[in-house]
Formats: structure tokens, C-alpha cells, sequence
């Protein structure tokens, strides 16, 4: 099996290089870039497992380098490197696509242990997506007006095409499995980032937050409601 391939984007020399030596010396195939419009053409260009991601670079910023990838269909699982408690920074990347945070400065081992749960979620999630699809009629999922085609990654609501990102296809795709059924924010996490997910709730209340409004945008035949001190809930209108 080859070596996961990574790509950091870090324009500080001492951090890059740091980045850059403790994923080599964990098996991991390294390309470092330091400026934002060459790490966004060199993620488009070439194939990565992992992107790790700075907010503040040259050229273009962090979240127009994630925006532009996500646009483009590119689902490479991303990690933002961000201030310590800087939550509007890690709020506004999780709304653009990434798939966790780092918060500087870290440890060598929180490092390597957020890179290698990122890793595992997105091989599940690819041997696993299959699999359910066979399951599906005609690789199909449908609730009232709405229908989901697992392996394409694609949500239509009444003949209308929702664009969603990653994240926010899985949280649908767990939620219209329990239509009606009270689904808890430790659930979500478990199902959709892993049991080794480090991060906290807050990441499940953004990717639910993004995909109500995208559902609830121009009708009201799926609404997802917050169970105040529980979870969320998708509720099917049937017409």
C-alpha cells in the first residue's frame, strides 16, 4: 500500500518544516507549498489523502483557498490550522468544507493524531458508501420530495439539485435514516467524524446549522428541528 499523500500549506519556515519532518518521519508522502494560489493549483492538480491548510498565507487566505476547493468538487479532507481560541476562524472554516482544526500551538502528538482520525474517517467513508448504495433501491434514498444518491454524494428536494458539502451529506444521510427520531449531537458525532473525532459539538451544530438552511431555503418540506439540550430531529411535511 503506498504512502497517504499530504499537502501543507504553511508560509512560516519553522512550522512548515516542522509539519513537514514529523509527517515524513510518520510514513506520510509530504508536499509543502507556501503561498495560497500555488497550494490551491497544486491541490487541483495532483491527488492528496489529506490537505492541511493555514488561514493566513500570501497570495490568498485560507478560506478562499478552501471556498475555491470545494467549488470545484475536490472532497480532499482538509485540516485548518487556526489561533487558540479563535472560534470565529474554526466556525467560518467548518462552513467552508474543512473536516477539522488544529489550533496553534500544538503538540507533535495531537498533530499526528488528528491527521490519522481524518485519515481513517475518509477510508470508512469510501469503503462503506458503496456497499449502502447496492443496499438502496435503484441507488436511491427517498424521503417525501426528497432523494439521495449515495454514491454521486447528491441531494435533490422537489426535483431541485441541493448542493452540500461532505460533512453535510453524511449528517442528511444519517438523519433521513430516523425520520421522526430524536438523533443526539454525541450521535452525529459518532456516526459522521468517528469515535476518535477530537473536536466538540460545536462542529456538529455548524454542519447543522449550514444544512437546515440549505434544505429550508426556498420550501418547507424537510425541516430539521433542534431538540433544545438533545439533538435535532429531520421532520418529512408529506404533501
Amino acid at each position: 500500500m503506498s504512502e497517504p499523500k499530504v499537502l501543507v500549506i504553511e508560509d512560516e519556515p519553522t512550522l512548515a518544516r516542522l509539519l513537514s519532518y514529523n509527517l515524513t518521519l510518520e510514513g506520510y508522502a509530504t508536499t509543502v507549498v507556501d503561498h495560497g494560489g500555488q497550494g490551491l493549483q497544486t491541490a487541483l492538480s495532483q491527488t492528496f489523502d489529506l490537505i492541511i491548510l493555514d488561514i493566513m498565507l500570501p497570495g490568498m487566505n485560507g478560506f478562499e483557498v478552501l471556498s475555491k476547493l470545494r467549488q470545484s468538487g475536490n472532497r480532499t479532507p482538509v485540516i485548518i490550522l487556526t489561533a487558540r481560541n479563535a472560534e470565529e476562524e474554526i466556525v467560518q472554516g467548518l462552513k467552508h468544507g474543512a473536516d477539522d482544526y488544529i489550533t496553534k500551538p500544538f503538540g507533535v502528538a495531537e498533530l499526528l493524531a488528528r491527521v490519522g482520525a481524518v485519515l481513517r474517517r475518509s477510508l470508512n467513508d469510501a469503503m462503506e458508501l458503496p456497499a449502502f448504495a447496492e443496499e438502496a433501491d435503484e441507488k436511491v434514498i427517498k424521503a417525501g420530495e426528497l432523494r439521495i444518491y449515495p454514491e454521486k454524494y447528491e441531494v435533490t428536494l422537489e426535483e431541485e439539485l441541493i448542493s452540500l458539502r461532505p460533512k453535510e451529506f453524511e449528517v442528511l444521510l444519517y438523519l433521513v435514516q430516523r425520520p421522526g427520531m430524536v438523533v443526539t449531537r454525541d450521535d452525529l458525532m459518532n456516526a459522521v467524524w468517528g469515535f476518535d473525532y477530537i473536536g466538540g459539538q460545536r462542529t456538529v451544530d455548524v454542519h447543522v446549522s449550514s444544512l437546515r438552511k440549505k434544505l429550508e431555503l426556498n420550501q418547507q418540506s424537510v425541516k430539521i428541528d433542534s431538540i433544545r439540550g438533545v439533538g435535532y430531529k429531520l421532520v418529512i411535511q408529506k404533501k
